[in-house]
């Protein structure tokens, strides 16, 4: 299901008249900051697989 742009219009308005036009921003800012932190946890979960990985293989050649 291909979602059209009235269908987004629509959504929008209805975001608009739920939370009003002062509180969109904040949830925005938030769901920002949310993003932010999930990527950065994501690349620090990224990081300590490629060290173990590393130290996995260091391992492995030094003991041949």
């Amino acid at each position: 299901m291909v979602v059209g742009p009235w269908q987004i219009i629509i959504i929008i308005l209805a975001i608009i008249i739920l939370f009003g036009g002062k509180k969109i921003p904040e949830i925005a800012r938030g769901l920002g900051l949310g993003l932010k932190e999930f990527k950065k946890a994501t690349r620090e979960i990224k990081d300590e697989v490629q060290n173990a990985a590393e130290d996995v293989e260091e391992n492995n050649t030094t003991s041949d």
